[in-house]
């Protein structure tokens, strides 16, 4: 059995911490009141500071980086956190991107190792995401989530969703991998110029995705502090209440800064 501490900084931002492992996802640490470029006409403003400094988190073994180019997966501040990290796990595209040789670039289906002494050996595997509907991957770039697998786990790998919609390339991933813990991206993402268009998912897609896969716990991320998070946990915790509770119980809100144990 391992007890995972699961922290939440601020949007994807989780330090995930096990079996002396420390692993942070998707470095955000920018102060609020920025407004970042996507690319392609869209932008947005970072409206929350993190709840912990980099300084505070102290030092972390890897980052796992769902991708590079957006503001709100990797900032300013996130990208200099980069250059004291022994291993940063990304895209393929990223790791040309960002160069060095701590960093792994996969697709998904690839997997890397994650190796330290007296601590159990991580098997990352990158798993599919798409940014957006579909033929957007030009513009919206690559993305990936990870699948992580390590002995003595209870309920099954822990899964980091990623900025996806929900697609049949996800569906089949979390069926075939059958993930114990997830941590799932959400904020049902859209722009003034893209108008009903999304680019991650939403409460709605939340609930499908666990009918496909029933794992033990969710954590939802990636909801706020940015203009163009378009759903809030009020969204989420409204449709689980029109549920029987035993359907509603494996969503947990992380809080903000604090430590949360799962069992994974």
């Amino acid at each position: 059995m391992t007890e995972v501490r699961f922290t939440h900084i601020g949007g994807p931002t989780v330090l995930v911490e096990f079996a002396g492992w420390r692993l942070l996802t998707d470095p955000t640490f920018d102060p609020p009141g920025r407004t970042y470029s996507f690319g392609w006409g869209t932008s947005s403003r970072k409206l929350t500071g993190p709840a912990l400094s980099p300084q505070e988190i102290g030092p972390v073994d890897a980052v796992l980086l769902t991708h590079d180019h957006h503001g709100d997966n990797l900032d300013d501040a996130g990208r200099a956190l980069l250059a004291g990290v022994p291993a940063v796990v990304t895209t393929r595209a990223g790791a040309r991107r960002l160069g060095g040789t701590t960093v792994r670039g996969l697709k998904a289906g690839q997997t890397t190792r994650l190796l330290a002494p007296n601590r159990p050996p991580i098997e990352v595997t990158a798993t599919p995401c798409r940014h957006g509907p579909p033929l957007s991957r030009p513009f919206a770039g690559q993305v990936i989530g990870f699948a992580l697998a390590w002995p003595g786990q209870q309920h099954g790998p822990l899964w980091i969703t990623g900025d996806t919609v929900l697609y049949g390339a996800v569906r089949k991933a979390a069926r075939a991998l059958r993930p114990g813990t997830v941590l799932l991206h959400l904020g049902g993402v859209r722009f003034p110029l893209t108008g009903p268009v999304r680019y991650s998912m939403t409460a709605a897609d939340a609930l499908d995705l666990y009918e496909t896969v029933q794992p033990e716990t969710i954590h939802p991320v990636h909801y706020e502090g940015w203009q163009h998070f378009r759903e809030g946990p009020e969204a989420l915790t409204a449709k689980l209440q029109a549920l029987p509770s035993e359907r509603g119980k494996p969503f947990t809100w992380l809080p903000r800064g604090s430590p949360h144990l799962t069992v994974v």
